[in-house]
C-alpha cells in the first residue's frame, strides 16, 4: 500500500483523480492540496471516497515525507515549482499533468509553458504515453503526463506512421472536445451563453499540444514530420473526437490498415479497434480510461477516428496508469471498474 498526494485538487483533473485514488485498492492514504478549500471535506466536495479534509499546498509540502507519489494537477508555472521544491525535499515520484516537463524542445517549452522560468529551471521527465513507449523502459522520478489531444493524436497517428505507411510531411489532425479541456476557471468565453449551441475552432496552428505530438511521433520514427492540427470546441461536458486525415503511400486497403492498428495495440488493456470509423463515439469512451479507434482507406487516402475522455485517458486515468508502472502494480489496477457514460 502507498500514500499519494495531490496538487491543486479542486480542478477538474484534479476531482478525477481524487475520484479513482479513492478506490484505488494500492493506495492507503492519500492528501489533497486547495488553498481555497482548506480545511474542508474532500468527500462532500468530489463525492469521492475518501474521508480527509483538503489541506494547503505548504502543508502537503511540510508533509511529504512517506508520500510515494505527487500529482501535479496545476499550471505549467505551478508545476516547475512545485516539482522543484519536491524532489529536493523527498525521495517522491511526481507525476505532472501540465505540459511543464513534457517537451526536449527547449524554445517550443518557453513558447508553450515556461515563459516566466529560465530555462535552467527546466527538467524533461519520462513521456508518459505507455502504449506507445512502454518498451522504452522503466519510468523515472519525474514523469510528464501527456496532454490530452496529444494522448488521442499520438495514439491515432502511431501505428502508420511507424509503419511508414503515410507521408509524413502530410499529416492533417482536426479534433473535438468538451468544454472541461479548458479547465475550471471562470471565462466569458466559456460560459453556458456563449457556448450552447454553437462550435468553434481555437488556437488554429498554433495549439502547445502540436509539438509534444510531434515529438512523440519522431520518438517512434527517428524521422521529421509535420502535423498540421486544429482544435474545436463543442458544447459537451467532457471527450474528446479526433479525426486524421492521411496520404497513404501504397495502395492498402482499409483491413490492412485495420490489421496494422490490431496488431500495434493487440494486448493493450485500454486500447480498441473497431469496424469503423462510424463506430468510434464518446458514448463508448466517456467516464472510462479506454480508447476506441477505427480506420478506412480507399488505397490513396486513410481516415482514422478515435475517441477517449479528456478527463480520465486524457489526463487523470492516465497519471495513474503511471503511478502503477513506477510502483510495480498491474497497469490496469484501479482503472478497469470506473464509471461509464449511460445512454
Amino acid at each position: 500500500m502507498k500514500n499519494v498526494a495531490v496538487f491543486g485538487a479542486t480542478g477538474y483533473a484534479g476531482i478525477e483523480l481524487t475520484q479513482i485514488l479513492g478506490g484505488h485498492p494500492g493506495v492507503r492514504a492519500a492528501r489533497f492540496a486547495s488553498d481555497r478549500l482548506a480545511g474542508t471535506s474532500v468527500a462532500e466536495h468530489t463525492g469521492a471516497s475518501v474521508t480527509c479534509a483538503y489541506a494547503s499546498t505548504e502543508e502537503t509540502l511540510g508533509n511529504l515525507g512517506e508520500v510515494d507519489v505527487a500529482f501535479l494537477c496545476t499550471p505549467g508555472d505551478v508545476s516547475l515549482d512545485l516539482a522543484t521544491k519536491i524532489r529536493s525535499a523527498a525521495q517522491t515520484c511526481v507525476i505532472d499533468l501540465s505540459g511543464a516537463h513534457r517537451l526536449d524542445d527547449v524554445g517550443a517549452w518557453k513558447a508553450h509553458y515556461g515563459q516566466k522560468a529560465s530555462s535552467d529551471d527546466y527538467a524533461i521527465g519520462s513521456y508518459g504515453l505507455p502504449e506507445l513507449f512502454r518498451a522504452q523502459g522503466p519510468l523515472t522520478a519525474l514523469v510528464a503526463n501527456p496532454g490530452c489531444y496529444a494522448t488521442a493524436v499520438a495514439l491515432a497517428l502511431a501505428p502508420a506512421v511507424e509503419a511508414g505507411v503515410v507521408h509524413e510531411d502530410a499529416l492533417m489532425v482536426s479534433a473535438m472536445s468538451g468544454v472541461t479541456g479548458a479547465g475550471r476557471s471562470s471565462r466569458e468565453d466559456l460560459s453556458f451563453g456563449e457556448l450552447s449551441d454553437d462550435a468553434r475552432a481555437y488556437k488554429v496552428l498554433r495549439h502547445q499540444h502540436v509539438p509534444e505530438i510531434e515529438m512523440a511521433l519522431r520518438r517512434l520514427t527517428k524521422a521529421p514530420l509535420k502535423v498540421t492540427f486544429t482544435p474545436h470546441l463543442v458544447p459537451i461536458r467532457r471527450g474528446i473526437l479526433v479525426t486524421a486525415q492521411l496520404r497513404l503511400r501504397s495502395g492498402m486497403d482499409t483491413a490492412a490498415l485495420a490489421a496494422l492498428y490490431r496488431a500495434r495495440y493487440e494486448g493493450e488493456p485500454f486500447v480498441r479497434v473497431l469496424g469503423a470509423p462510424e463506430d468510434v463515439t464518446l458514448r463508448k469512451v466517456v467516464g472510462t480510461n479506454h480508447t476506441v479507434l477505427g480506420v478506412a482507406s480507399d488505397g490513396h487516402a486513410a481516415v482514422v477516428m478515435l475517441a477517449l475522455d479528456n478527463l480520465v485517458k486524457g489526463a487523470a486515468g492516465q497519471a495513474v496508469q503511471n503511478m502503477n508502472r513506477y510502483l510495480g502494480f498491474p497497469e490496469t489496477e484501479g482503472l478497469l471498474t470506473l464509471r461509464r457514460f449511460a445512454p
